[in-house]
């Protein structure tokens, strides 16, 4: 299995749009991470100026980093890079989330075939105030196999 470091650095993304701070845990049935909204986040110069409060599409996104993503890498146990493929979410909202604040993704298999991975995901703050929960899908693709007919 891939380490941790070896995860995060394998990850497609780049800032401003990565949104894993670190893995605390991984293993055959579950993950969990962090990630700390700073300050500055880009999204924050329109939503809402002078009140600004992180997007729930960006909650989602956060989620599916450190919940599919990460885990997927961690369970695909391949050295091909791969991609991930958002195939669906059904997330319930319950509280927002500030800048400063520290989010604790906690992300439960359902299960993991066929390259198709899905999982039951919270989001909570570093108070363990419930920020988000729902179910989160998506598919590992090779990188290689991008564009392919």
């Amino acid at each position: 299995m891939k380490s941790i470091p070896e995860i995060i650095s394998s990850l497609p993304y780049k800032k401003p749009f990565l949104f894993v701070d670190e893995l605390l845990e991984l293993n055959e049935e579950q993950c969990s991470g962090t990630y700390t909204i700073k300050e500055d986040e880009y999204f924050f110069e329109g939503h809402f100026p002078g009140q600004p409060i992180v997007p729930g599409v960006i909650i989602t996104e956060i989620m599916a980093q450190i919940g599919l993503v990460c885990f997927g890498i961690y369970l695909e146990d391949t050295d091909v890079p791969i991609l991930p493929a958002f195939t669906n979410a059904n997330i319930d909202f319950i509280t927002k989330v500030k800048p400063g604040d520290r989010l604790i993704i906690v992300s439960k298999k359902i299960y993991f075939r066929f390259r198709k991975l899905k999982c039951q995901i919270t989001c909570r703050l570093e108070d363990d105030t419930l920020v988000a929960t729902g179910e989160c899908s998506g598919m590992l693709i090779n990188r290689e196999d991008i564009g392919k007919a």
